[in-house]
């Protein structure tokens, strides 16, 4: 197998005349709507903390610092959501997970409007990532199985757009809520449309890939359903891996808080050491090297990505002074930019393939990076500068979903995602922190701009070259190429190239 072949693109449409849209089923794109405003309220509840972060830091008194923290907290739970909500989208449908994110990042978004103290709200922060870890699990999932083939890429983009229209739906309830009732109605609105992704949810049909392949085995006996996390508690292990999951997020959360000043380094290396054991064991003996490999990429893109998402309200109103309705004119270039990027990066890895478009237009992107932080007194252009910035930066994170879960199988592609996303997503909580002290050193705006630009290169080496899946191959010389692409000559829903494996290698459970 050719180790430089890009993803498949889609072949010749099955009729010439039809246009792409046409080949999607009015059931799709409803499975389409159902999962994209679930990933709109996720973008809105998530980014309630970074509008408010300053007034939050002068209510409880918070260095800047510690005040990023708080947008480290959702990240600290997060691959420990992905991984248990992932397993149960795996084991009961995709539907069930969807449901039960939503319900249980909301809980948390509510919760943060009563928090009185630093500690509380830490706490309440923890509970977002847990649901929205399942919820970028779960859905992604779900549409991607849902869709044609041929149009995967448009999908996922056309899905995290989602996330990039809440974010411009906080900016605008920004501008007219916190200067008049206070930060924490923020919070306390941002609940109320939930009813509306519950409702949409209620009657949705499950996903075609897990349906075939996993749904029809429901008259069986339970123990033949996927179970991803089987291995890691049940037998001897079982004991061990509870203590390393208690060990990850103790740590984790010394790491992220105050109560870890001084062991920060010792800290870290304990957590990770964690998260790299859990790795390797739903890997298995041929798969621990793409697990740890994917977790690796994903950190570095959340290190690129988080500095400017997290902390540029902060900086738009510390170091250029601008007001709550300047910062929200600012937020919607953001927002649309990303939006807009979203919808490009599907279009683009339909016809380059993902790994090409994902390379390609994060090298565009750096032409934006230090011209969006030399800019001060003219709004209109930071506003152009920042929509392509995010357009190409952040907006490329639309097909992410689509590169990571090709390389997983269907019966535990949810759990496999859920979990390599969401420790990648660490990279999200050093980010903030890491951006914030920098900027101890040297100005806010200097600060974003090192750490986008460099981690940036990074990511277009490791995805550009295909390094997970080449050092996947190491192990497993048979992988296929792409599980999300039916092979032409796949036998007994045996993908081409790969031969059937004991259930501890390739599906964990």
């Amino acid at each position: 197998m050719d180790d430089h072949h890009d993803d498949r693109r889609p072949g010749p449409a099955p009729q010439g005349t039809r246009r792409w849209y046409q080949e999607v089923t009015p059931r799709q794109w409803k499975a389409m709507f159902a999962a994209w405003i679930g990933y709109l309220l996720d973008g809105f509840d998530f980014v309630l903390i970074t509008l408010v972060l300053t007034e939050i830091a002068d209510e409880f008194h918070l260095s800047t610092a510690t005040a990023a923290s708080l947008i480290s907290g959702a990240f600290i739970t997060r691959w420990l959501g992905g991984a248990l909500l992932g397993a149960l989208g795996d084991r009961y449908g995709r539907r069930a997970a969807m449901v039960a994110s939503i319900l249980l990042y909301s809980l948390g978004t509510f919760a943060c409007g009563f928090a009185w103290d630093y500690s509380s709200l830490f706490v309440a922060r923890l509970v977002i990532g847990l649901g929205m870890a399942g919820e970028y699990s779960a859905s992604a999932t779900y549409v991607l199985e849902t869709w044609p083939t041929r149009w995967r890429n448009r999908a996922s983009g056309f899905l995290i757009s989602g996330y990039a229209g809440g974010t411009v739906v906080a900016a605008e309830l920004y501008k007219w809520v916190v200067p008049h009732w206070g930060w924490r109605w923020m919070f306390w609105i941002g609940v109320l449309p939930v009813l509306v992704a519950l409702w949409v949810r209620r009657s949705l049909p499950e996903a075609g890939d897990w349906h075939r392949e996993i749904g029809a085995s429901a008259t069986r006996p339970e123990e033949e359903r996927p179970h991803p996390f089987r291995p890691l508690f049940t037998g001897r292990r079982r004991w061990l891996n509870a203590v390393l999951a208690a060990t990850a997020s103790a740590a984790l959360y010394c790491v992220f808080t105050p109560a870890g000043t001084g062991y920060v380094p010792w800290l870290s290396g304990v957590a990770a050491l964690c998260l790299v054991a859990f790795a390797v064991q739903l890997g298995g003996r041929r798969g621990w090297l793409l697990y740890v490999s994917l977790m690796a990429t994903v950190f570095c893109a959340f290190l690129y990505s988080w500095p400017v998402q997290a902390l540029l309200p902060t900086y738009l109103k510390t170091d250029l002074g601008y007001a709550p309705g300047q910062v929200t004119d600012v937020m919607f270039y953001a927002g649309f930019g990303t939006m807009a990027g979203c919808w490009l990066a599907g279009y683009t890895g339909d016809r380059l393939g993902t790994r090409r478009a994902y390379a390609c237009t994060l090298l565009a992107s750096l032409a934006f990076v230090f011209p969006v932080f030399a800019v001060r007194d003219n709004l209109p252009l930071l506003g152009v500068l920042v929509f392509g910035l995010l357009a190409l930066s952040q907006g490329i994170s639309g097909i992410l979903p689509k590169y990571l879960a090709g390389h997983f199988p269907t019966a535990n592609r949810a759990a496999s995602l859920g979990f390599v996303y969401n420790v990648g997503a660490l990279g999200g909580a050093v980010a903030p922190v890491l951006g914030a002290h920098l900027a101890e050193g040297m100005p806010l705006g200097r600060a974003l701009a090192v750490l986008t630009f460099g981690l940036t290169l990074l990511v277009i080496l490791l995805v550009g070259g295909n390094v997970p899946q080449r050092l996947g191959r190491l192990l497993d010389r048979q992988a296929p190429d792409d599980h999300l692409v039916p092979q032409p000559d796949a036998g007994a829903g045996v993908p081409r190239g790969a031969s059937p494996r004991p259930a501890a290698e390739e599906t964990p459970g």
